[in-house]
């Protein structure tokens, strides 16, 4: 799906047209880019040749003769040569901070077989100073029969090195002895409400812990330094100004606000940053608020995020009916009487509340204590939000449009769950999984997100994901679930304006009109009139935030 980049969007510092039009308010544009299909996302004026901007903010929006004239000596001219320009990708849902320390851990996604599993572990473990966690991992039993992994597995590889690698949905991870030995934790420990610890025929942990249980070894692991969350950080910025996302809604911690700030107050924010902390910390955040205010358009506060259940793969999302295979109905991780009483007093404080919620009972349950706390609470512009929002019984899918809840979705899921996920829930409740099309039928807003490092933060995948829903192992080539397609339009909606929405700042962001941030993507070809299955070869030429490229294709400089 990645090829290599090629050549595409060519620049040149072009000389000024020899009476230049003059913006009476400031002179010249600062950036101009002639020759493209710009999607504007701005409904009054859907499609454009060229775009200008001035500084931080979009000047003009037009033909290429409107905009040429706008440029001067020092104006910068990028040629797109057709390919498609955009409002620049809002990614709203990812962990901005620990998403960027995992492109340094142990990689183990790609690992196909309990051997290579301890190979790769064992190797990496060998580059690490004393003391130090072997973390990441990002494993996928699917790869290799199904099978969960062991701590046996690994402990004769890593006797002295603790361990705690995590399924790729972040809901499921294994720990070796080593990491049991750091956290405490011994047959006689007791599994917690909304989690599970997996024991083998004799009582003994095998090594792998569920949704809340994953706390009782985390709490053991060394923090990430101030330097360490400032490289990481600084990391994933790169990282995701290469997939042309400028904003991101980042669900993380408290100490990652304390990172964002340490890099805004320095100058370093090259990405726009929408920090969310848990629920549970609704009064402080209130407090924050309130003593220093939501911020600016570089870095902003007032989300809160909590969890009504688990992930598929896990079995731990929350359904109505058993899986297939006879495992339960997964997990409730808060009671709803909690969560109810969470995000009443947060809608009462006046910030926004986002819940993760998976199974069709979660979406069921989150849709639920939402619309009591609004009809107790009255009438105001919430925006309430459920993220992921993946299994849905049909008749919760027009709740959505019908109480203004949010439905933060990721695309990628689709791609990669749509392989197994009928395993587990069979192809009825498949109809009203990732349920795009009906969602935005019944008047929905869709905010699209990559919930990076679960899946990657690349949404022109996203996009094909959503388009063609094709899954990664071919099985689908007319698409998993098909009538939930949506198109490349509704898909460019909702990476652009609808994270814009979704984090109260579509003012400013999410499309191409004078007087928006000059938030900029560019793309080696014309999204909207290439085939879908050959969305997945295109690639990010140029971003910019903010009038600034902080992003050039190699092949482009």
């Amino acid at each position: 799906m990645r090829a290599a980049l090629a050549p595409v969007l060519a620049f040149v510092l072009a000389c000024a047209p020899a009476h230049p039009a003059r913006d009476p308010a400031g002179g010249p544009a600062t950036g101009v880019i002639l020759h493209a299909h710009v999607w504007t996302g701005d409904p009054a004026h859907p499609e454009a040749q060229a775009i200008a901007w001035r500084e931080d903010r979009i000047l003009a929006v037009g033909t290429d003769d409107e905009v040429s004239a706008l440029a001067g000596p020092r104006t910068r001219v990028l040629d797109a040569r057709g390919g498609t320009v955009a409002p620049g990708f809002v990614d709203a849902h990812l962990h901005f901070v620990s998403s960027g320390a995992t492109l340094t851990e142990v990689q183990l996604r790609d690992v196909r077989s309990r051997e290579e599993f301890a190979a790769r572990v064992a190797a990496y473990a060998r580059t690490l100073a004393r003391g130090v966690w072997v973390l990441g991992g990002d494993w996928d039993h699917t790869h290799w029969g199904g099978e969960l992994p062991t701590r046996a597995w690994i402990d004769g590889v890593t006797p002295d090195v603790p361990v705690f690698v995590s399924r790729l949905d972040g809901h499921m991870a294994l720990a070796n002895g080593a990491a049991l030995r750091a956290a405490g934790i011994t047959r006689e420990t007791p599994d917690i409400p909304g989690g599970t610890i997996v024991r083998d025929a004799n009582g003994e942990p095998t090594g792998i812990f569920k949704d809340n249980a994953l706390s009782l070894v985390e709490r053991a692991i060394p923090p990430l330094s101030n330097d360490a969350a400032d490289r990481a950080l600084e990391a994933a910025m790169s990282y995701v100004a290469a997939q042309g996302v400028t904003s991101v809604e980042s669900m993380g911690t408290w100490e990652d606000v304390a990172t964002y700030r340490r890099a805004h107050d320095a100058g370093r924010l090259r990405t726009r940053i929408y920090a969310v902390v848990p629920l549970d910390t609704w009064e402080r955040l209130r407090d924050e608020v309130a003593a220093h205010g939501r911020g600016d358009a570089w870095l902003r506060i007032g989300g809160l995020k909590g969890y009504a259940d688990g992930s598929l793969g896990s079995h731990t999302a929350w359904m109505l009916a058993p899986f297939k295979d006879g495992d339960g109905t997964g997990l409730s991780v808060t009671p709803p009487e909690t969560l109810y009483q969470r995000v009443a007093g947060a809608d009462a404080a006046g910030l926004q509340v986002m819940i993760h919620a998976i199974g069709d009972r979660a979406n069921r349950t989150v849709l639920d204590v939402y619309e009591r706390v609004a009809r107790e609470h009255g009438k105001r512009d919430r925006r309430f939000r459920i993220e992921h929002a993946q299994h849905l019984a049909p008749e919760d899918v027009p709740r959505f449009g019908a109480l203004g809840v949010v439905a933060s979705m990721q695309p990628y899921h689709c791609i990669d769950d749509g392989r197994w996920a009928e395993s587990l829930i069979g192809p009825e409740r498949a109809k009203t999984s990732y349920a795009w099309r009906a969602l935005i039928d019944s008047h929905a807003t869709l905010a699209f997100g990559s919930d990076w490092h679960v899946s990657p933060a690349t949404p022109i995948e996203g996009i094909y994901a959503a388009v063609t829903r094709r899954t990664l192992d071919g099985a689908h080539p007319g698409g998993w679930v098909p009538e939930q397609r949506i198109t490349v339009d509704e898909a460019l909606r909702a990476y652009t304006w609808g994270g814009a929405y979704a984090s109260f700042d579509e003012a400013q962001r999410g499309k191409l009109a004078p007087g928006q941030l000059a938030d900029i993507v560019a793309i080696d070809r014309d999204l909207l009139h290439v085939s879908a299955v050959d969305i997945a070869d295109a690639h990010v030429a140029t971003t910019i935030v903010g009038g600034r490229i902080v992003y050039e294709a190699a092949a482009s400089r």
